[in-house]
């Protein structure tokens, strides 16, 4: 598609307009020019496309490069200079329309307010990064193809950031997918820039920079933008691109002596608003200058978070290097002088009592991220971000009778005119623009204050930004994001009161209802429930309590108007403001879900309750297992990313008389708990909990850990007591006194990898979060090289099989289990798989993410209960194997070589909700792979971006290797998988749900409502509208999409079979309908 305008006698043509003119203007690259004449020195513009956004900022570029051209238009040598936002803001265009819209209000599971900005060619997140940010936005549809700014509002806390580390990458992945495919439609393969810039306060850079561990993306450069407090200088904009204009406010607490009063209501000027600098003497009140950020500290953390998301670093660029040289631990390879081919090195090391060679050998070119050992220090950041956000000016309104009184033929000049070029009149003067235009109209605006305590009151209101009309013109809208109590503040109110002119619109927990946060989730849990009341029990929520948690409900509070905050509403800002609720999503509504249950699902469910209350199905069931009542709690059953369906990795043990246990703890996991518990319960949960298990550093598995952790901290030691003993506990009585602490001391185990302890202490100095009553215990897996699994804490071993060992025996007194053991597995580097056994002879076996691992099943062995991934159906071989994963076959085979008497099946590929096919389980002959370990590759790294040549190939036990070089090829019989003959049938196998709870004993209970949840997932998934009001469907799985079509093909004319007109029907309820007939996704965000 072509765009043909008249520029003048020059041909010019899309190789003429480069890059750096168009990269800030929503500008398709492959716009052409056409060639007309020239009207004396000006040249002549005629607009052929009516596409607005096309036609604006066509006109913007040729004007731009109009102004370049040499002296004479028959040159046709271009000048090329970068277009910036104040050259193209004085022709923003009329009619655009732009609104700032809630995806998210606090809730248990939602805990921050998140907003979008809309513009036509940008979004903008702006609030809470909160963690579940994500999966809301994925619920309500919203797309990051268009984000390329995000301004997070409060403090930076995990509580207001914990979802910023999954959003970048899910950003990234998703800008990443865009831009290519935008890339393959256009001619010349132009790819727009996909920097993300995040705006937020102090500390911001430090906190990413901590994840540089586990968090590696290239072609995504990030930027980040902190505003500290200080003196505001002039009224310029702290930020502005073609759309908006933006101003922070940086505000630390208990600051209101340090802030000048107004004296009198009469006009001031800027002098009168001048904010004193705080006393860094003031301890009761901590500004950031007491941080003592260097520019060359924060030039390293900048850096570090530049390698993360834009390095060039490969993973198979090995370097020369002589031996001696070498820095071990290190991998190193030479090269066959006949062969040229790569073999790892074998010979003497280094640092060794042998002789070694003055050789040349390849190794690995460090990680980047991993050559920054430690971060400069720093200090909590308490300021709390707001920002004011104006949209550009607006041209005037065209005048056609001053333009005929100016002697201005209507046509193309009137065009020109219109969007901000002089032009020739007919008697031969110069007619401006201004001259025929009414005066710009100030672009409409609104305020996003982030309060978190009533200690922020004073030194917000007092900014000297509400009353500057440079900033505030435009203005007529406040979004306050308040903590707990904050609108009880009379300073508060008295100021939105002073304010009436303002549109106030309130999102917090006082204010904004529990609601269900993630519909889809919970109408699957509904219908579970509808099937199985005991395993799947409605989430807890609250459509009507304000407070939330309270025991009265109080609508509203007293002394000022408001606008209560809820997920789509809509502040419009263009082309004027107002209040729009046409799009306000409105609360799941539980008995419309239970009204559309299908009456064939209902009695499939009815005739397996009658079964398993049989007598075969009582006491007999349940007498060889140990901890019958140990509870499996599933908070998040899904793989990768968060989606509507399934939460990401994190499940629950309570084991009686020992404790609770967390295995992965993914982002959002403290929501979930809390959708299953009530507040009681989830306080004796946390009390209980003894140790938190992180299997590997995938985001998934652990950016939920800080959120629980501070929740454990909290409700062990209370809110107020972390400034106590920040330093109690030092590391000085660890080292003297480990065994005492453990035994004595209310502590929290964390276990996991090293490099997982060091992030979690360096993430302390951002905030502390309870890590310093913590025993962070590094696991050393069991492999090939050292079939025992070691335990330290603070370098010092942890041996639980020695009987008189002192630190052993009180790990064992203090978490309530009697043995620990690891093994790294095959996924990504540094990835373990773990097993617990308890006094009384339960054993508790987690994979994590893995392939089949033959080293798991040796220290699994005799497993009560297996909880394995099942990523992909087995029909996904090829995937399994080249993602790290295993499939459905693979993951029961490691029970059956274990001898598991249960197996859990968990972590499914979130591109479809579904019930794994086990058909044929009897006589699998699936290979266990012994476990690739690579030393010097990036913790987290996946080991399948490792070449093959380079992969460790050996097994733990003698053998014969698979043609893979993998490790060994063993029948899964009844005399293989265990010490003692156990048959095939007796290892019962259930499948994980979102927020599904089952006893031990109660496992085998769950295969006889197989054909209920068959028959449920038989039903047509509903089709709402997007985020960008796009339909959406549910995709099913290859294996669901064939058995569907082949039982459409059996049934032929069967009359239980639906109509279309029937499956319209059903697509209506889709589980979620409310008043007026509409269904929950139907009236969703959308344009």
């Amino acid at each position: 598609m072509k765009a043909s305008h008249a520029l003048g006698s020059l041909k010019l043509n899309k190789q003429h307009i480069r890059k750096q003119h168009i990269r800030e203007l929503p500008l398709p690259p492959t716009t052409l020019i056409k060639s007309h004449s020239w009207q004396g020195d000006t040249p002549s513009i005629l607009p052929i496309s009516r596409n607005r956004p096309t036609r604006l900022c066509f006109l913007a570029t040729v004007y731009l490069l109009s102004t370049s051209l040499s002296s004479s238009p028959q040159s046709s040598q271009l000048v090329t200079r970068p277009l910036s936002a104040s050259t193209f803001a004085p022709i923003a265009r009329n009619r655009m329309h732009s609104w700032i819209q809630f995806v998210t209000t606090p809730t248990v599971d939602t805990p921050g307010t998140a907003l979008i900005l809309h513009y036509d060619q940008k979004r903008y997140l702006v609030g809470n990064v909160h963690e579940g940010a994500c999966r809301a936005s994925v619920e309500l549809g919203a797309k990051m193809s268009k984000l390329s700014e995000v301004f997070m509002t409060g403090k930076t806390d995990w509580k207001t950031t914990g979802g910023l580390i999954g959003m970048i990458l899910t950003m990234a992945d998703s800008i990443k997918a865009s831009a290519a495919e935008r890339a393959k439609t256009m001619k010349g393969g132009e790819v727009v820039d996909p920097t993300l810039t995040i705006h937020g306060g102090l500390n911001v850079t430090h906190m990413l920079a901590t994840a540089r561990r586990f968090t590696f993306r290239q072609g995504m450069p990030l930027k980040i933008k902190e505003y500290p407090a200080k003196v505001r200088n002039d009224w310029n904009p702290d930020w502005e691109d073609t759309n908006i204009k933006v101003w922070a406010m940086s505000v630390a607490p208990n600051t209101a002596k340090n802030i000048s009063k107004p004296k009198s209501p009469r006009k001031r000027n800027f002098n009168d608003f001048i904010i004193e600098e705080p006393s860094a003497r003031d301890s009761t009140s901590p500004t950031e200058s007491n941080l003592n950020f260097s520019d060359g500290d924060q030039k390293v953390r900048e850096n570090v978070v530049i390698e993360m998301f834009s390095s060039k670093w490969r993973v198979d660029n090995l370097d020369e290097v002589l031996l001696s040289d070498v820095q071990l631990p290190a991998q190193m390879f030479v090269r066959e002088k006949d062969t040229n081919a790569l073999r790892r090195y074998s010979g003497p090391l280094p640092n060794g009592t042998e002789k070694t060679a003055d050789i040349k050998v390849l190794v690995r070119r460090p990680w980047p991220g991993a050559l920054q050992v430690n971060l400069p220090p720093t200090r909590p950041s308490h300021s709390a971000i707001s920002y004011v956000i104006r949209s550009q000016q607006q041209r005037g309104k065209f005048l056609p009778q001053k333009a005929k009184e100016l002697k201005v033929p209507s046509g193309p000049l009137w065009a020109q005119l219109a969007q901000g070029f002089n032009v020739t009149s007919e008697d031969g003067h110069t007619v401006k623009p201004e001259m025929v235009l009414e005066p710009p109209r100030n672009g409409g605006g609104v305020v996003v204050a982030d309060l978190p305590s009533k200690d922020y009151v004073y030194g917000l209101i007092n900014r000297p930004e509400w009353r500057a009309e440079e900033i505030m013109a435009g203005v007529e809208a406040v979004i306050w994001i308040l903590g707990s109590g904050v609108s009880k503040s009379e300073e508060l109110q008295n100021f939105i009161n002073e304010h009436k002119h303002l549109k106030h619109v309130i999102s917090s927990s006082d204010h904004c209802p529990n609601y269900i946060a993630f519909g889809a989730s919970a109408s699957s849990t509904i219908r579970f429930n509808q099937i199985d009341p005991i395993r799947h029990r409605v989430p807890l929520y609250d459509n009507e309590t304000l407070p939330q948690n309270s025991q009265e409900s109080s609508k509203s509070v007293a002394g000022f108007d408001f606008t209560q905050a809820v997920p789509g509403l809509k502040i419009q800002l263009m082309p004027s403001v107002s209040l729009l609720t046409d799009r306000v999503v409105p609360p799941l509504n539980p008995a419309a879900v239970v009204q559309e249950m299908s009456p064939d699902v209902l009695r499939l469910a009815e005739v397996a309750r009658k079964e398993i209350d049989g007598l075969m199905y009582t006491e007999k069931t349940n007498q060889n297992l140990p901890s019958p009542d140990a509870e499996i709690i599933c908070l998040g059953t899904g793989s990768a990313l968060p989606s509507k369906y399934r939460n990401v990795s994190a499940t629950l043990l309570r084991v009686p008389g020992s404790g609770s246990y967390l295995f992965d703890c993914g982002e959002n996991t403290l929501g979930q708990l809390r959708r299953i518990f009530s507040p009681a319960e989830l306080s004796e949960i946390l009390r209980d909990l003894k140790i938190i298990w992180i299997s590997h550093l995938h985001a998934d598995h652990h950016l939920g850990i800080t959120s629980v952790i501070k929740a454990w901290y909290e409700e062990v030691f209370g809110k107020d007591y972390r400034s106590e003993v920040i330093l109690k506990g030092s590391s000085a009585q660890e080292l003297n006194h480990k065994a005492e602490i453990m035994q004595n001391e209310k502590r929290l185990f964390v276990v996991s990898q090293s490099a997982m302890l060091d992030w979690l202490r360096e993430y302390s100095s951002v905030e502390n979060f309870g890590c310093d009553r913590l025993i962070l215990v590094a696991s050393t897996g069991a492999n090939y090289r050292n079939p025992r699994s070691i335990l330290e804490w603070n370098r010092e071993p942890i041996q639980l099989d020695h009987a008189d060992d002192q630190l052993g025996n009180a790990f064992k007194s203090a978490t309530g289990i009697s043995d620990l053991k690891t093994c790294f597995v095959t996924h990504c580097n540094g990835a373990q798989a773990v097993s617990l056994t308890f006094p009384d002879g339960f054993k508790f076996s987690y994979s994590g993410d893995c392939r089949p691992s033959k080293t798991f099943a040796e220290i699994g062995k005799g497993s009560t209960v297996l909880l394995h991934e099942a990523t992909f159906d087995d029909e996904l071989q090829a995937d399994a194997e080249a993602k790290k994963h295993s499939t459905t076959s693979e993951a029961l085979a490691v029970g059956m070589a274990m001898g598991a008497r249960r197996v859990v099946l968990t972590h499914f590929s979130q591109r479809y909700q579904k019930i794994p096919v086990m058909d044929n389980v009897d006589g699998l002959n699936v290979p266990l792979e012994a476990d690739e370990v690579n030393d010097d590759v990036p913790v987290g790294l996946d080991q399948s971006e490792v070449p093959i040549g380079e992969r460790a190939s050996c097994s733990l036990n003698e053998g014969h290797a698979s043609e893979k070089g993998l490790g060994q090829t063993m029948p899964l019989n009844k005399e293989s998988a265990t010490a003692g003959p156990i048959p095939v049938g007796d290892m019962k196998v259930c499948v994980a749900f979102d927020y599904m709870r089952v006893k031990v004993g109660e496992i085998l209970h769950m295969e006889k409502f197989t054909p209920a949840l068959l028959k449920l997932f038989e039903e047509p998934e509903s089709i709402g509208a997007s985020l960008d009001g796009t339909a959406e469907e549910t995709t099913k799985s290859p294996s669901q999409k064939k058995e569907r079509k082949n039982k459409g093909v059996a049934d032929g004319g069967n009359k239980g079979s639906p109509t279309n007109k029937q499956k319209k029907i059903n697509t209506k309820k889709s589980g979620m309908l409310q008043d007026g007939g509409k269904t929950r996704r139907e009236i969703l965000l959308a344009e």
